[in-house]
């Protein structure tokens, strides 16, 4: 269900990697989540480095939603970077996973066959 690689990058440098793979992908980067700075800022020490970046293609999301509106709530795909066990991490969870929970629909899921691939590819060029 995820998909999971280690670097021997720091969190900072597979981030900006990471951007640059999503870019390449005709991606875009919508809203990144730094969750040890917000968990900080509420009083709370995360001790490790996560960062979640949510990612869309537009023509795939108008794909899915074109398809089946109450996908939105699926939408956009999320890759995280973040430390564990002193190792920098990027993954996802995949999107043949997550839709085949939530839809039976063949359209959609030759979508999530496509971005799930073009996801690893990103994932792959940033480690």
């Amino acid at each position: 269900m995820q998909y999971i690689k280690e670097t021997e990058k720091t969190a900072q440098q597979a981030e900006i990697d990471l951007r640059e793979a999503v870019a390449r992908h005709k991606f875009g980067v919508l809203h990144v989540y730094n969750l040890k700075e917000t968990l900080k800022g509420k009083g709370f020490d995360l001790p490790a480095e996560c960062r979640i970046l949510e990612v869309c293609n537009p023509q795939q999301a108008i794909n899915v939603l074109s398809a089946d509106m109450s996908m939105n709530m699926a939408l956009p795909c999320r890759i995280s970077v973040y430390e564990e066990g002193g190792k920098t991490k990027i993954g996802m969870i995949r999107p043949t996973a997550l839709l085949n929970l939530l839809s039976q629909s063949e359209d959609l899921g030759k979508v999530a066959i496509e971005v799930e691939e073009q996801i690893i590819k990103m994932i792959d060029e940033a480690v």
